[in-house]
């Protein structure tokens, strides 16, 4: 097993009623109830919540946590890399890869680094920078997808299926409704989508909003519409349409007509769960790092000692002692990982 000897010394980052919190800096990380400052890794609604006084974030996130956290909140930013003193520690933000502004987070304190990963991913992804390995003493990770079974495949060969069950449908007159998250999943799909074809597609009023933000944040996608905009009695034979999962069997999918759905995340790699949820096609793609990525990440990270949240965090912190030599454990937290991914 690693050995260090900064694990005798006091955790740098504990669990309160309140949060993450980091003793010698005097800040939260992704608080869960309203806090004096608030260290934010990324805009999804478990890790960005209203209420702080403070909150600070990666350059890149500004909009969405504009958005996220509304026009009063007082946001700072610091750009990937650059250091900030805060208390008896020095923080900075590294790409997660997970969505747009996603980070960890490093922390350091009289020699001691540990860095909070929030959620991420080792895939490419055109709407955000690649994760960024970081050298530490002890890592938190994430285990949204900590079981051997979850695998990701190329997300362009991904992307290449959607186009042929949109192109399919298109044939037979059909639309084709895609659930996925609106934020990150969504923006990701119009990006790879965007390598393969210029044609518009249609969303949900709760993804449109944060299409903007990318697109104000120069990323490529393909032209989309709301379907809000969109004259009453219009077909949509043919057409693409993203929406989130919570509009699945609405009043408002009646205006489609005949239609397919399909549904793009990590959880239709396990055999059964597309015909669970009532979709007509499964697209595997997720925005969380698979098991090869999360071992990749403990060994890259060079840490003495892992603590796991959420997911299959027993599974993941039980492999890395038994198989790695780590000193892994399972860190208990609200954090669900997006549970639609």
């Amino acid at each position: 097993m690693n050995v260090s000897p900064v694990l005798d010394r006091p955790p740098l980052v504990t669990v309160t009623p309140d949060g993450l919190f980091c003793p010698p800096g005097n800040f939260h990380i992704d608080p869960w109830k309203p806090v004096a400052r608030a260290l934010i890794t990324h805009a999804h609604g478990d890790h960005a919540r209203w209420g702080s006084q403070r909150y600070l974030g990666a350059s890149p996130s500004v909009g969405l946590l504009r958005k996220r956290l509304g026009a009063e909140a007082n946001i700072s930013t610091l750009g990937y890399g650059e250091r900030l003193p805060l208390g008896e520690v020095t923080v900075s933000f590294h790409p997660a890869g997970h969505i747009l502004g996603s980070a960890q987070i490093r922390i350091e304190h009289r020699g001691e680094v540990w860095v909070v990963s929030g959620d991420y991913k080792r895939d490419p992804d055109p709407t955000c920078p690649p994760f960024e390995p970081v050298r530490c003493d002890t890592f938190i990770t994430e285990a949204t997808f900590a079981l051997p079974i979850y695998r990701w495949e190329d997300t362009r060969l991904v992307a290449q299926e959607v186009l042929r069950w949109w192109d399919g449908n298109r044939e037979a007159g059909r639309a084709s409704v895609l659930f996925c998250y609106a934020l990150g999943k969504a923006q990701r799909l119009l990006a790879e989508l965007a390598r393969l074809t210029d044609r518009e597609v249609f969303v949900h009023g709760a993804t449109h909003a944060l299409v903007e933000c990318y697109r104000e944040a120069g990323v490529r996608m393909l032209p989309t519409r709301p379907v809000s905009e969109v004259e009453k009695g219009t077909s949509y034979a043919g057409a693409l349409v993203l929406a989130p999962p919570s509009a699945a069997g609405s009043t408002w999918m009646r205006r489609f007509g005949e239609h397919e759905t399909g549904f793009a995340s990590g959880w239709m790699r396990v055999r059964g769960n597309r015909r669970r949820r009532g979709y007509d096609r499964g697209f595997v793609l997720s925005d969380h790092a698979d098991w090869p990525g999360l071992l990749r990440t403990a060994k890259e990270t060079g840490a003495s000692r892992i603590l796991v949240t959420h997911g299959s965090s027993d599974t993941l912190a039980r492999y890395l002692r038994e198989n790695l030599g780590i000193d892994a454990a399972p860190l208990a937290t609200p954090f669900e990982g997006e549970t639609e991914d």
